[in-house]
């Protein structure tokens, strides 16, 4: 349920605060007049011009409800969920500006039926694509994504894992599922960092050939692993603690505890991690890091949440951090943070390396942007 309530709050925030779907300069209209279930389904309470339109029209109020379950559906067969819900905010981010929802901008009394119009055409069409079964391959923008779908044996094994994974996590509560699917995630970052995959994004396909060796081997022994468990997803999830280098991995695992701890899967993805350099001594080490972020719901730039999940404030005109006390600036969905940070990190009696670092605060540099 908490992962649906993420991507309800994505779509609503893709633009960040919108003025009310209402043209000021035409006082003696009201918005009401051409949405039926306006007043009946408090449409007043939504900010965003899209979400008061689908909120109050009957034709958009059932395609909404179409586009939702559509969604719900591609999402039950995805192991790494958050990559979907960020691609979904950014096509309705889209969708909203071909339609002629521009940002603050309210909407003009006298467009609301060919807005209506164009949204409905164009959640349609996407209703029809989300439940493609090659969807998953068309949307994949990453990589890795790319080199999986161009290899049919790849794509198999992957929907094999992915459907274990999923009857895996299936068996846990809650709060275990949360932690399960974002440990998903981190395995895949892993998976691109050693298949040398990672920021590889906009390369063309014939150059990730050497990778796919890699993938294929990581799919093999990962549906190993969890074909082992028996159906105990005890023996998979929450069992690593430590990493046995201090290098990128054990900065990624550093920040995953971290933002568990803060809860910062609820407004962010962490979407690469990238060793910069490092120091080891014997039972010591401090790891270099750039640390890549996409905003899944917006929050306020200088907040509890941005300290804790991004590690600093940040000031909206350079997109570098900076105290900004009392400021009401927000991220928008799909916004890019990026930090570099030294993580610490001590040799256990294990032999494996544990992360000293409780926070993401302080950092040594930071970035914003505002994606594609």
């Amino acid at each position: 349920m908490r992962i649906i309530c993420l991507i309800l709050v994505a779509i609503q925030f893709a633009f960040g605060d919108f003025a009310f779907a209402q043209d000021s300069r035409e006082p003696n209209h009201s918005i009401s007049e051409k949405l039926p279930l306006f007043a009946e389904n408090h449409c007043a309470e939504h900010k965003s011009p899209a979400n008061q339109l689908f909120c109050g029209d009957p034709e958009l109020n059932a395609i909404g409800a179409k586009l939702a379950s559509a969604i719900q559906e591609r999402l039950n067969r995805l192991a790494d969920r958050r990559i979907a819900i960020e691609e979904n905010a950014e096509w309705t981010r889209d969708r909203n500006l071909s339609c002629g929802i521009f940002g603050n901008d309210p909407v003009r009394f006298a467009d609301i039926e060919p807005i209506i119009a164009c949204l409905a055409k164009e959640s349609e069409e996407r209703i029809a694509i989300l439940r493609d079964p090659n969807f998953d391959c068309l949307a994949s923008n990453t990589a890795a994504g790319a080199l999986i779908c161009s290899d049919p044996s790849l794509a198999e094994a992957e929907t094999d894992l992915n459907a274990h994974v999923l009857a895996l996590i299936g068996k846990l509560n809650e709060e275990e599922a949360k932690d399960a699917f974002a440990e998903y995630a981190r395995w895949i970052r892993e998976r691109d960092r050693k298949c040398d995959l990672a920021g590889k994004d906009n390369v063309p396909l014939s150059e990730l050939a050497p990778s796919e060796g890699c993938i294929a081997a990581f799919l093999r022994d990962k549906t190993a692993e969890i074909l082992a468990a028996k159906g105990d997803p005890k023996r998979v999830f929450g069992r690593r603690l430590y990493s046995p280098l201090p290098n990128a991995d054990a900065v990624d695992l550093c920040v995953t505890q971290i933002h568990a701890a803060n809860a910062c899967e609820n407004f962010l993805r962490v979407s690469h991690v990238f060793e910069i350099d490092s120091e080891v001594a014997e039972q010591s080490a401090l790891v270099t890091a750039a640390v890549e972020m996409v905003v899944l719901s917006p929050f306020t730039i200088c907040s509890s949440i941005a300290s804790s999940c991004t590690g600093t404030c940040w000031d909206p005109q350079s997109g570098k951090p900076k105290s900004s006390q009392g400021s009401r600036d927000s991220f928008a969905v799909s916004h890019r943070i990026a930090i570099e940070k030294a993580f610490a990190f001590q040799k256990d009696g294990s032999g494996g390396w544990r992360c000293s670092s409780t926070a993401l605060q302080p950092v040594d540099y930071g970035v914003i942007s505002t994606g594609h």
